[in-house]
């Protein structure tokens, strides 16, 4: 029986050599594969929880946006309110004096100034300060979630401060020149319209829409600047300022800077603005509707289209909505901005730009 078994191993041999390699190959491929579906399903794990960690610290960004912007404002205003003083032509007109009509033209002219500076100024402070504290966020992901090594930080405290204090250029100087360039194009556009002349609402948006163009387009043969201008301090100034030694954190400051500027000169920044101002000036003359609106005597005769108020009367309201456009207190006006598609998709893209390890690299 043995033997007969024996020689049957025998003459088999290569065939159970072969069986047993191909089970035993079997077996081992299977091993193989359990452990790559096993890092698979690790691994997506891993980019599953680190992509909720991510859309975690975005919104919660978010939020930080919205209530910086809010808490900036109270600042914008009172910056536009003590460049462009109405308040002390209206205190002087009430003294009756001998050159009331001067003065009278003088507050047209700095109220249609400061509510149109008010709404450039607050889409610029919107917008700005989502790319800024996006470009923030996205590093401060980094450092919090992804081990570098030892290598420094991209965003340190001190980094982050001298960075977001360049947000003064726009309450500050940017803030005057732009209301000069403003300014200019209301006299243009407003200066030989008389106090007496009876405006419709569609009136005022055409003359807005004029003084957009002469912001914007410029006038007079004269070439704009693009207004992202006026939201950040010239490269070279800031470069120059900085000439007197450079330490490693001013790097740091020059490199976000730098990146900022890049955004603000691509097309998706230019659009996002143009979308904010179009929003911003549509909530503006809807706020001045309101004033528009048809007596109870005259409800059913005159529609809106059709109410007429002489510019005497419509520059106190115009003067006045500086204070619903920056307010801190959430309004309308700002509410609108902050709930645009399109600044809370390109706020995504930027912060999805840096809190990515490539962006390291660059």
């Amino acid at each position: 029986m043995l033997t007969s078994t024996w020689g049957f191993l025998k003459r088999h041999k290569r065939k159970f050599i072969f069986a047993g390699a191909f089970v035993g190959g079997v077996y081992l491929l299977g091993k193989l594969a359990q452990r790559k579906i096993r890092e698979i399903q690790e691994r997506e794990a891993a980019e599953y929880i680190a992509q909720a960690r991510r859309q975690f610290h975005f919104e919660s960004n978010q939020r930080t946006c919205n209530m910086t912007v809010l808490s900036m404002l109270p600042t914008l205003r009172e910056a536009i309110v003590h460049h462009l003083n109405s308040e002390s032509l209206t205190t002087l007109l009430r003294s009756k004096p001998t050159n009331k009509l001067e003065i009278w033209e003088d507050l047209k002219i700095i109220s249609f100034t400061r509510s149109t500076v008010a709404v450039y100024s607050t889409c610029m402070l919107v917008v700005l300060l989502r790319i800024q504290l996006n470009i923030i966020g996205g590093y401060l992901y980094l450092d919090n979630s992804i081990s570098k090594n030892g290598t420094n930080p991209q965003a340190p405290p001190e980094v982050q401060q001298q960075y977001l204090s360049s947000i003064q250029h726009l309450l500050g100087d940017g803030l005057v020149e732009l209301m000069t360039v403003v300014k200019q194009a209301v006299q243009d556009v407003l200066g030989g319209v008389s106090l007496k002349q009876s405006l419709s609402l569609r009136d005022l948006e055409q003359y807005f829409h004029q003084i957009r163009t002469h912001v914007e387009e410029g006038y007079r043969g004269l070439t704009p600047k693009p207004l992202s201008w006026y939201m950040m301090p010239d490269e070279e100034t800031t470069l120059a300022a900085q000439a007197c030694g450079l330490t490693e954190k001013d790097v740091a400051t020059i490199k976000l800077l730098n990146e900022t500027r890049d955004m603000l000169e691509s097309p998706d920044f230019k659009t996002v603005l143009s979308t904010c101002l179009q929003r911003g000036f549509s909530r503006f003359l809807d706020n001045i509707a309101e004033f528009f609106r048809p007596s109870q005597d005259q409800i059913n005769s005159l529609s809106l289209s059709h109410v007429r108020l002489p510019l005497a009367k419509i520059i106190p309201i115009v003067n006045g909505q500086i204070h619903s456009i920056c307010s801190e207190i959430p309004s309308h006006f700002v509410q609108d901005l902050l709930m645009i598609e399109q600044v809370k998709e390109f706020a995504a893209n930027v912060y999805e730009a840096f809190s990515h390890p490539h962006e390291l690299e660059k």
